[in-house]
């Protein structure tokens, strides 16, 4: 029995995009949580409760955008080129968020600055992802093997929905891990955001849900055809999380709800696969279409193979290491 290897860089690539969004999407939210905070002391524990972490979340980043490069080159090709715009402006926020991130430490003057700059980089990243993602469900112009839209054709009303929906959602897991991490004031706080965020992202997963069909036929096809049934159980396992979210938020469980908060975010990701599956240039190239050679793949695999094991050893041992609240004087960055 020969080996799928285009499916098996497929689920490789798809893990390493899921895993950054939900590692980076807390320390995300907790930037764009930042100018909410109650002063210096707030603020200071909130970055050191991410400091051991943060910079470690984004090597999923890397290894998703180098995965997909090596294994689909085609399909690499024609979304950058179609998403350049929004690709380049999240760099640059990722770039200088990390920049006034670690300025922001040693500032004795300008403090207000690299404060405002943390907050920025964190809120445009985090838009500029929910917009490629919108752009995504919508459908990407392409013709003779390649890119056929215009400069902007990422940006429109829905992309925009989506875009929002997903600071909605980050700020849902920042305030999740914040409650985890943090006591007093603090926790109070996170709770508070995390009840307000909680409901506005269910909103906004309503809304999305109900446009998606009229922006994307594959789509509408997929939610309400004749496989609607084997599509049924992922808007009831958004209503079921939804009310475990609310109710740990009502109740004070600081884990059930960072987790339940994890399990939207899962839902809506196996949501978007099933309605894009198996397009990666959605509604025109299959991954399997637009996977490099045999030869390629299989040379490229053990090298991910030892590579994601290695990754994931590190980060579990990173969070291990520095579980349990944050006091005041962080972990000495």
């Amino acid at each position: 029995m020969s080996i799928d290897l285009p499916l098996i860089w497929g689920m490789l690539i798809a893990f390493a995009v899921f895993a950054y969004v939900v590692l980076d999407g807390f320390d995300l939210g907790i930037g764009i949580l930042f100018p909410f905070l109650g002063g210096e002391d707030e603020r200071n524990r909130a970055m050191n409760s991410i400091a051991p972490v943060w910079d470690g979340n984004e090597t999923w980043l890397v290894l998703g955008g180098g995965g997909l490069f090596a294994a689909f080159p085609e399909a690499y090709s024609v979304l950058m080129t179609a998403f350049y715009a929004p690709v380049i402006a999240m760099l640059l926020a990722l770039v200088f968020r990390g920049v006034a991130f670690e300025f922001r430490f040693m500032a004795k003057r300008g403090k207000r600055f690299w404060t405002a700059g943390f907050f920025a980089g964190s809120l445009m990243a985090a838009l500029c992802q929910g917009m490629m993602l919108g752009a995504f469900v919508q459908g990407i112009a392409f013709e003779d093997g390649r890119y056929a839209g215009g400069w902007f054709d990422w940006f429109s009303p829905f992309s925009l929905l989506t875009g929002a929906a997903v600071v909605c959602g980050y700020s849902l897991l920042g305030a999740g891990w914040l409650a985890i991490k943090t006591d007093g004031p603090l926790a109070d706080f996170a709770f508070r955001i995390a009840r307000l965020a909680g409901v506005v992202t269910l909103v906004a997963i309503v809304a999305v849900s109900a446009l998606t069909p009229l922006v994307a036929p594959l789509a509408a096809e997929r939610w309400f055809g004749p496989q609607m049934l084997w599509h049924a159980p992922a808007p009831i396992a958004v209503v079921v999380l939804g009310a475990v979210l609310l109710r740990a938020i009502a109740r004070r469980r600081e884990l059930t709800l960072f987790l339940s908060g994890l399990g939207l975010f899962a839902t809506c990701y196996i949501g978007f696969a099933l309605s894009k599956y198996p397009y990666i240039i959605p509604d025109h190239v299959t991954f399997r279409a637009a996977a490099a050679d045999e030869a390629a793949l299989a040379f490229l695999l053990p090298g991910a193979l030892v590579l994601i094991p290695i990754i994931l050893g590190y980060t579990a041992y990173a969070y291990w290491v520095f579980r349990g609240k944050t006091g005041h004087e962080g972990y000495g960055h």
